[in-house]
């Protein structure tokens, strides 16, 4: 359900991010926990912000953002247990965030799936005009971005973020809403300021980018180590075995002298 930050103390961010190392105590490599750090404590002030209110547009904006970041980590099993442990020590529930399952979600039943696989799942049967006319439609998604229309307009409490900005753009691209007037018409609607989205979308755009820079030079450092280290054991194996040879020639040597 969505929550309201009505009577959580906001915790100092030093602390937050000590829960989240305590929670998950394996070495994360640098080119990922750099920008994990980073997320963590834009989150933390989002999240302890008086107006905060958790949405499944938000959620669905910050697993995407994480999936994009995580995507090439070295393993499925750690990528899920850093996820757990970021979204505990930020005092949310992981599984309201998505499920966390060997399954596919397409297995579940649209009522069993987390919010990002809810919105996931409805956004892939929309396109430009359902997208957008969600207002003059019933349903559980609907009724959800209605609220959100509601509060944005001013009838509620409604903290606008970054992470909702990539939402929005996940929504989009799941629908194949290319045209650039769709998300005009679906903040319009949603009472969001497109300027604002624009902004945000350009930063996760150039984050996008630096990542894949990164990640490329991370793949030819590697693989410059491991020619490294194949270059620097073949002498030592070709000394191993001239050292064998010999022996094994002192040897034959000894029994003919016998």
């Amino acid at each position: 359900m969505d929550s309201i930050n009505l009577t959580i103390e906001a915790p100092p961010v030093s602390e937050t991010k000590l829960k989240f190392l305590k929670a998950y105590k394996r070495p994360i490599p640098s080119i990922y926990n750099s920008v994990l750090q980073e997320l963590i404590v834009q989150q933390h002030l989002m999240r302890y912000k008086k107006t905060y209110r958790y949405d499944p547009v938000f959620a669905l904006g910050f697993v995407t953002v994480y999936d994009q970041l995580m995507e090439g980590y070295p393993s499925d099993e750690d990528r899920e247990a850093i996820f757990q442990s970021y979204i505990n020590a930020l005092n949310e529930d992981p599984q309201q965030y998505r499920l966390v399952t060997e399954f596919p979600p397409s297995f579940y039943f649209f009522f069993l799936l987390a919010d990002a696989e809810r919105l996931e799942t409805w956004a892939r049967a929309q396109n430009s005009s359902s997208l957008v006319d969600f207002s003059s439609k019933s349903g559980e998604i609907e009724d959800l971005l209605k609220d959100i229309a509601e509060r944005a307009g001013g009838n509620g409490s409604f903290s606008y973020s970054r992470f909702f900005a990539v939402g929005l753009f996940r929504l989009l691209e799941l629908a194949n809403a290319t045209d650039p007037t769709v998300l005009e018409k679906l903040c319009a609607a949603l009472n969001i300021n497109k300027r604002s989205v624009d902004r945000d979308l350009d930063v996760y755009r150039n984050l996008l980018s630096k990542l894949v820079q990164a990640k490329e030079l991370l793949k030819e450092y590697v693989a410059r180590e491991k020619k490294k280290q194949a270059e620097r054991a073949e002498p030592q194996k070709a000394n191993e075995a001239v050292k064998s040879f010999l022996a094994e020639n002192y040897d034959t040597r000894k029994l003919h002298r016998v």
